[in-house]
């Protein structure tokens, strides 16, 4: 089974987009990750950013979005309802399908390494991959937040970060861990009143004598008048989202405060939301898994087709193109290096190369996820070239501002096909070992697979080509082409590695 990992990282900046959507772009620009939800919320001044994807691309998307806003965010500037101890405050890996806490912990202490080592930022480590049994807890981590913990840091061994520097910077400290699926849910409250809402928050704290698997603050909500009941549910199925409403409701009613509605924030599993129309409908002999409809259509629906990719690359518009079509021929090249490897595990002929073979297919399986993305990244990159040349240019000060601009998204559009060749080039090696240890009733698969990736290396350097053809720097440009070209050669040599093996064993 394809190993699936959610990363749900928390930055502090809820209220200036653009810095948001860098943060978001850079998570998408690492590559091999599906960005499925970006929520800002200007009261708590903070950010939830949702992504999945394979181990690896997840690892490697979540230090790229603490990168990014380590370069965008301080701490010294930063206010907001929401306690806070980071520009990144926290980044915890969630197993999804085919990983286990276990996989997560790894990875935890893996990004939060890099984050000490590279970014000088310090980490705490907490929940399942928590070093100490007093920092499982977030909540005791981040106690006395950004301006606490940058007092102490330097002097109390209990403040001593597992990974990186034992002082911090404008981008504060990070925590990184591993944790079962959480859902973030709000009740507002009909009044100003946040004594009340802190009132109603210890009765259904965990910590304070409440609900078991809740966490719960009150904050004042400005913008809106009110104040809110906000809390985490770690854990949905032992203490379901209706419960904790009903408790909060209840106790709103002593104070004679209504309430006035609730969220979610971020993406929750749709069981907890099953679990809340079930009590309230009191729904008898419902089988969520036969009478939700959609639950259905996923069961029992067609397999998708490449038809609607097709369609996109026919229409006349732009985009999608070439690029974008090399990116999906390596996808398919890595699908194939995949399929081999999986037809190579479990056979007795093949026993000696069983855990090779399972560590190809987990990287073919990466490849994939990641030259996927990056079909989509291609016409991104494109789209923001086409926007720079938009810009006005009728005054001095708009033409220089124009190209700035249209060079910086040039460059952006060198990276992506880069990306695209490279991972090609690491899909051809995968098929040189399945061509000559794998099933070799699938070796032509595995050659196929080689041809495709060739395409994917070959397509990708005509895009860096033609916009390295317009970068100012001509140094620059020829780095590009002389990097570009030393790609298509390894290419060349590795799809007649292949061939020769292919003459040898078939």
């Amino acid at each position: 089974m394809r190993q699936i990992v959610e990363c749900v990282p928390n930055f502090s900046e809820g209220r200036r987009e653009g810095i948001v959507d860098e943060i978001a772009g850079a998570i998408r620009a690492a590559g091999g990750v599906n960005v499925l939800d970006v929520q800002m919320d200007p009261d708590h001044n903070r950010s939830v950013i949702t992504f999945v994807g394979a181990p690896q691309s997840v690892a490697e998307a979540a230090f790229a979005g603490v990168a990014k806003a380590a370069e965008l965010i301080d701490l010294n500037e930063h206010e907001g309802e929401h306690p806070r101890m980071g520009a990144t405050d926290v980044v915890p890996f969630v197993p999804i399908a085919g990983a286990t806490m276990e996989d997560c912990v790894e990875i935890a202490n893996q990004v939060g390494e890099r984050i000490g080592e590279e970014l000088a930022i310090p980490v705490y480590l907490y929940e399942a991959a928590a070093t100490r049994r007093e920092r499982r807890n977030l909540a005791d981590v981040r106690r006395g937040e950004y301006e606490g913990i940058r007092d102490e840091i330097g002097t109390n061994p209990e403040r001593a970060p597992d990974y990186g520097p034992a002082r911090m910077g404008p981008a504060g400290a990070t925590a990184v861990g591993a944790r079962p699926p959480l859902i973030a849910y709000n009740v507002n409250l009909g009044t100003d009143d946040l004594d009340i809402a802190n009132r109603i928050a210890r009765a259904v704290r965990h910590s304070s004598g409440g609900l078991r698997y809740v966490k719960a603050l009150g904050f004042d909500i400005e913008e809106r008048n009110i104040v809110q009941v906000s809390m985490n549910m770690t854990n949905y199925e032992k203490t379901p989202l209706f419960r904790v409403f009903h408790v909060i409701k209840r106790e709103a009613e002593r104070y004679g405060v209504p309430v006035i509605g609730s969220e979610v924030v971020g993406l929750t599993p749709a069981n907890a939301l099953f679990d809340t129309a079930d009590f309230y409908l009191q729904l008898e002999d419902f089988d969520r898994d036969l009478q939700v409809l959609e639950n259905r259509l996923a069961e029992e629906g067609p397999a998708p087709t490449p038809d609607a990719f097709l369609d996109e690359l026919a229409a006349d518009t732009a985009t999608p193109g070439g690029g974008s079509a090399a990116a999906v021929a390596g996808a398919m090249a890595a699908s194939l290096v995949h399929m081999v490897a999986e037809l190579t595990i479990g056979r007795k002929k093949y026993v000696a190369v069983k855990e090779q073979m399972r560590e190809v297919s987990d990287r073919a399986a990466e490849l994939k996820s990641r030259l996927s993305q990056l079909a989509k990244d291609d016409t991104a990159a494109f789209d923001a070239v086409m926007t720079a040349y938009r810009m006005p240019k009728d005054t001095a000060e708009e033409q220089v501002e124009r190209t700035e601009a249209v060079q910086e998204a040039l460059r952006c559009a060198i990276s992506v096909p880069m990306d695209t060749a490279k991972a090609g080039i690491e899909t051809l090696g995968q098929a040189v070992l399945v061509a000559q240890h794998g099933n070799v009733n699938a070796i032509t698969d595995a050659a196929t697979g080689a041809h495709l990736a060739l395409t994917a290396v070959q397509g990708a350097a005509l895009n860096v080509a033609i916009n390295a053809d317009s970068l100012h720097d001509e140094a620059e440009a020829q780095g590009h082409r002389d990097e570009i070209h030393a790609l298509e050669a390894e290419a060349e040599r590795l799809l007649g590695e292949i061939h020769g093996i292919l003459k040898e064993r078939a």
